[in-house]
């Protein structure tokens, strides 16, 4: 996959149609339990999806989206599902025009055409879905090719398996034998599965 020709609108639009499924099953109760961002809790992983696909519909309209904060405040705990879905139709959107596309972008990883900035933003919403996924005990069964997709922006765009401070992943891990796309892409953002009882 050619990640500077392969227009990434069509698998993003799938990934966040993935994350708000996943958001809908989430129920009050679950929101304190941990989650494979060892830093988060369920409620503040939500709040950093919503907040971060809101800084990305801001970066699609041609704002400054790293001047927004990267969570949001004031969702009720059965609010997230509804929360989620405002944002997701902004930034879908906003990234809707051929454009948007081709003009340059800045984003955490540099200035980047809008193409390659929306595919950075495919690795983040499939890999934070997986995230949200294992805290909530698995109960979708994810889509395979959207974790092929990030995995190959992954390699693109953090190339180095060591990150410092400034990158908003950890160091990669060794992906056990036999790991699945999500596993595969969890261990190069530094993630490993929650342990289980």
């Amino acid at each position: 996959m050619n990640m500077n020709t392969t227009d990434p609108r069509p698998v993003y639009t799938r990934a966040t149609e993935q994350a708000a499924a996943l958001i809908r099953t989430v129920r009050p109760a679950q929101l304190a339990g941990p989650t494979p961002c060892t830093e988060f809790d369920v409620r503040t992983l939500l709040s950093h999806v919503v907040g971060g696909t809101r800084r990305i519909a801001i970066v699609g309209e041609g704002g400054d989206g790293l001047a927004e904060p990267a969570f949001v405040d004031g969702v009720e705990d059965d609010g997230w599902a509804e929360a989620y879905d405002a944002v997701r139709t902004r930034v879908l959107k906003a990234w809707e025009s051929d454009e948007r596309m081709a003009t340059p972008v800045r984003v955490p990883w540099g200035e980047v055409p809008g193409r390659a900035a929306l595919s950075g933003y495919v690795m983040e919403i499939v890999t934070h879905t997986w995230d949200l996924n294992e805290s909530l005990g698995r109960p979708l069964e994810l889509d395979p090719e959207l974790a092929e997709f990030a995995l190959a922006a992954g390699h693109l765009n953090l190339p180095d398996p060591q990150r410092d401070a400034r990158t908003p992943f950890g160091s990669a891990r060794t992906a056990a034998e036999g790991a699945d796309a999500y596993e595969r892409l969890a261990a190069w953002l530094g993630r490993a599965p929650l342990a289980r009882a």
